[in-house]
């Protein structure tokens, strides 16, 4: 009960934030069991979840805010909200130039168009937090789009995207088809697809109304198509993740620093090309019977086999992780988290002067990771970087990545508080050298919105 509010009140009462993430992940698919989802149609089949309960999703976004964010002054044409209209087999787009006003916008709405709010978590704090505390069950960025359009319309060419796709119908009701891929370059593809025709798509795999409270996923690759019936209008949340992150962009990242570091470390893969190799090798050549061309293959594969070797697999996870923390939202704190973060630090203007200023961390205090996923440790050239989510902006990547130096010394305590979390420890008992450090390294910390207290460290 409680609609989305009543949830995200009862996952805060969750001490750890991956178990957080797991039961929204839960709720989401529900009735549908994670194992279940993920083993049999994750990047694999469409899923339709049909609940036959209008307020499911009751309180994550509503036209009512869809007009408030409107009313608000921020949203712009182009860069946060698409007038769309799709007739006749042509999609087109009819954003004006500025500022998206009421006034403008509900015209472009009675007129049959429809309206796409990008980022909608920057407008609406609630969905600001469901996707804050989902990125964690993903580990890649968790993002979305709403889409209201007006009855008897379509404002969207059939298309195939790029993120695993989770359509949330929020109000009225909304005509889909899914088609599967139609060739095998085509599954689980690394970009979109530009706006396709009817003739290219053959017979849907699935067809259905999606009604208020329903779910429908389908993977990357699967093209889709959706319309509202001439009775009521669609209001539908698409809730996305997993966008350029398969292996093969790992392999992009992993492969050109194990080369580097082979050319560093392996005298075998800086000695020259055969002076005649250019008379044997080629697509010319291709088909010529050669010792020489099967043992300039044979090199070739054994330099790329021995590549392994040298291939920095953690250092190139640690550098994905890292893109991740930037493209994360920054986290939505409970008001006991506000109280024992530097969020609710009481320092304020009193009697002449600034008050309550001094962040008093002693040895006894206890500390935690405000979620287990707002950092990361990254061993560069530079030195080891702390990468963390807490002062990123709601806007994708509006602010530069967030990241400090740390002392080589400190890593030790801060793989101490990962494995720690949930669980509170004394400040005493991180593994630094003294005391001082101990302290140093928990203010620092603190500072950043990193680390949480048990208590509040100063009483108003």
């Amino acid at each position: 009960g409680g609609g989305v509010s009543g949830l995200l009140r009862r996952l805060a009462r969750l001490e750890d934030s991956r178990q957080r993430a797991a039961e929204l992940f839960r709720w989401l698919l529900a009735p549908v069991a994670p194992a279940e989802f993920l083993g049999r149609h994750w990047e694999r089949a469409p899923v339709l979840v049909r609940r036959g309960d209008p307020g499911y999703y009751a309180g994550l976004f509503s036209t009512a805010d869809f007009d408030a964010a409107l009313r608000g002054g921020e949203v712009q044409f182009g860069t946060h909200l698409d007038v769309t209209s799709y007739a006749e087999g042509m999609r087109e787009t009819h954003n004006p130039s500025g500022r998206a006003l009421p006034a403008i916008v509900w015209d472009f709405y009675q007129n049959g168009c429809s309206l796409r709010l990008l980022c909608p978590q920057a407008f609406s704090p609630t969905v600001w937090h469901f996707l804050s505390i989902l990125q964690e069950q993903f580990g890649s960025m968790a993002g979305a789009n709403t889409y209201l359009t007006p009855p008897g319309t379509q404002g969207f060419a059939p298309h195939y995207d790029d993120i695993e796709a989770f359509v949330l119908q929020l109000e009225g009701k909304k005509h889909w088809r899914v088609y599967k891929p139609r060739t095998d370059a085509e599954v689980l593809p690394q970009f979109s697809s530009a706006n396709l025709t009817q003739a290219e798509l053959g017979e849907p795999v699935l067809e259905t109304v999606l009604e208020a409270g329903d779910l429908l996923y389908f993977p990357r690759g699967f093209i889709h198509q959706g319309d509202c019936l001439p009775d009521a209008h669609s209001l539908h949340i698409t809730v996305s993740s997993y966008q350029r992150n398969s292996w093969g962009d790992f392999l992009e990242k992993l492969i050109p620093a194990a080369l580097q570091m082979a050319l560093e470390e392996d005298v075998e893969y800086r000695r020259g090309l055969p002076m005649d190799y250019l008379q044997y090798m080629g697509v010319s050549n291709s088909d010529t019977v050669d010792a020489r061309r099967t043992a300039f293959v044979e090199k070739v594969q054994s330099l790329i086999k021995k590549l392994i070797d040298y291939a920095p697999i953690d250092a190139a996870v640690d550098q994905r992780a890292k893109s991740f923390l930037h493209d994360c939202l920054p986290p939505v704190l409970t008001q006991s988290e506000k109280a024992q973060s530097v969020y609710g630090f009481p320092a304020r203007w009193q009697d002449g002067g600034p008050c309550n200023v001094d962040i008093l961390i002693k040895k006894d205090t206890e500390v935690r990771l405000l979620r287990h996923g707002i950092i990361r440790l990254c061993n560069e050239e530079a030195g080891v970087m702390l990468y963390y989510t807490t002062e990123n902006s709601r806007v994708y990547h509006k602010e530069e990545p967030k990241f400090f130096e740390l002392d080589p010394e400190y890593t030790d305590s801060i793989e101490f508080l990962l494995s720690s979390y949930p669980n509170y420890v004394s400040v005493d008992n991180l593994p630094c050298e003294t005391l001082e450090e101990k302290i140093s390294l928990a203010t620092l910390l603190f500072e950043k919105g990193i680390l949480t207290t048990k208590k509040p460290l100063a009483q108003v």
